[in-house]
């Protein structure tokens, strides 16, 4: 058996489920209709977009022709606080969104936090929209699993996010079981020899390259600027970015080694490093905070961002321990410039919010580099129309972590270009369907 039809027999699901879009409206730029065309043809599908090109009026727009199409409800799961964003887009757009807050839902397109799927039933919904999708990594194992069982019970189904973790193959596993197009473990051992102890350690059978990247662009499309599409950048152009790191002393002893510098290397060190030094962090921050324009304070732990709003005029928190109602309405009151400076964790605020209002933004180092980058685009997106600042503030002790996550960054950044790379060619030339559902790959010839 050839092994592209070894393939297919491995597959949950090999066919399309979409339509031809009967709504496509003009207020959508010229790839963001290539994309939501595709994803509507295709009826299940992933759209890794770079922060800021349009995910939510292209979501909308994918709602909105399931709800004509079949006339039954939509649901959008989004993280805390987007769902206002969605409800803000559907009234920019003339598309009406309704809030599902507490299981109430309405048989138009209905957005709701994640945290409230519990109240939910999918058989009641025609489709699903799951917006930055990559928060499911965020959730213990019993969460993801509750996300993928309820999409699985759905027709229609739309992934979202800007960050598909490309290092992270699990991930993308994860997208294509939801999807309904292979389960994980499936995935893994098909395309993937493992070389180690971690779960992390998986490798591209050199023979299955070609074909693994084909089959990701069956499902999903990755663009990080229109010209991948081969459509002009215009205004989806990046603003300049200024990366500062502003080093402390070390307030960990070196044990009686003065004549070497110590660096924190294991993390009970780097924790003890970031305790003892909290206070001196805190106080380097409030004293680089502007004091006339907006800012955003990343932080780790709670005596940060308890000691961070004390010390900082105007500041603002936004906390774990805050109900979901108060996190909502500190989290768009920055949107909306009532609150001057927000502190808060990645893992609360690092998802899905527009702040292009910010350019000043202020962290303290870890070794999730996610988490960095989703901290920064929040301000530094498309949209963003001045030089971002990112003051990094760490000790001379945590230089380990610092050259940690820098080290992902750039990793991240190549393995993202060697998607868009691997895939572009059947992003850019998908198959075609014939009358009786079959799906045939354009020749070369013919692209």
């Amino acid at each position: 058996m050839e092994y592209r039809k070894f393939l297919q027999t491995k597959t949950i699901s090999k066919h399309q489920v979409g339509f031809e879009p009967t709504f496509m409206p003009d207020f959508l730029y010229p790839f963001q209709i290539h994309l939501t065309d595709w994803a509507i043809r295709r009826g299940r599908g992933a759209l890794f977009e770079d922060c800021g090109l349009g995910k939510t009026p292209q979501s909308l727009v994918w709602s909105q022709n399931v709800l004509e199409r079949e006339n039954r409800p939509i649901l959008i799961l989004t993280p805390l606080a987007v769902s206002q964003q969605f409800l803000r887009e559907g009234e920019k757009f003339g598309i009406e969104v309704h809030n599902a807050r507490g299981g109430r839902w309405t048989r138009g397109i209905n957005v709701v936090n994640y945290e409230q799927l519990d109240h939910f039933d999918p058989d009641d919904f025609a489709g699903v929209v799951c917006d930055e999708s990559s928060i499911l990594k965020a959730f213990d194992g019993k969460m993801r699993q509750k996300i993928t069982d309820f999409l699985l019970g759905v027709k229609y189904r739309l992934l979202g996010t800007a960050t598909p973790a490309p290092n992270d193959y699990m991930e993308l596993g994860t997208s294509s079981e939801a999807l309904g197009e292979m389960g994980r473990n499936q995935m893994l051992g098909m395309f993937f020899s493992h070389r180690g102890d971690s779960t992390q350690q998986w490798e591209l059978k050199g023979h299955a390259r070609k074909a693994y990247w084909q089959w990701v662009a069956g499902w999903a499309r990755a663009i990080r600027k229109p010209s991948d599409f081969g459509y002009e950048d215009g205004e989806f152009l990046l603003p300049p970015i200024n990366v500062v790191e502003h080093e402390i002393p070390s307030k960990v002893s070196s044990n009686g080694r003065d004549c070497f510098f110590w660096y924190a290397r294991t993390l009970d060190e780097q924790r003890q490093e970031k305790r003892e030094s909290l206070r001196e962090r805190c106080e380097k921050v409030a004293e680089l905070i502007p004091v006339d324009r907006p800012a955003v304070v990343w932080c780790h732990y709670n005596a940060e961002a308890d000691l961070l709003e004390q010390i900082i005029p105007d500041a603002v928190q936004v906390a774990g321990r805050h109900s979901e109602s108060l996190k909502e309405e500190r989290m768009m009151g920055f949107s909306d410039s009532q609150i001057r400076v927000l502190v808060t964790k990645p893992r609360i605020a690092g998802f899905g919010m527009n702040w292009q209002h910010c350019s000043d933004v202020f962290c303290f180092p870890s070794h999730s580099y996610e988490q960095y980058y989703q901290t920064v685009r929040r301000c530094w997106r498309f949209g963003q129309t001045k030089q971002v600042t990112v003051n990094i503030v760490a000790t001379q002790g945590e230089k380990l972590i610092m050259k940690n996550m820098l080290r992902k960054e750039r990793a991240a950044i190549d393995l993202f270009s060697g998607i868009i790379r691997e895939m572009q060619d059947y992003q850019l030339c998908p198959e075609i369907e014939l009358g009786n559902g079959q799906l045939v790959e354009l020749p070369e010839w013919l692209r």
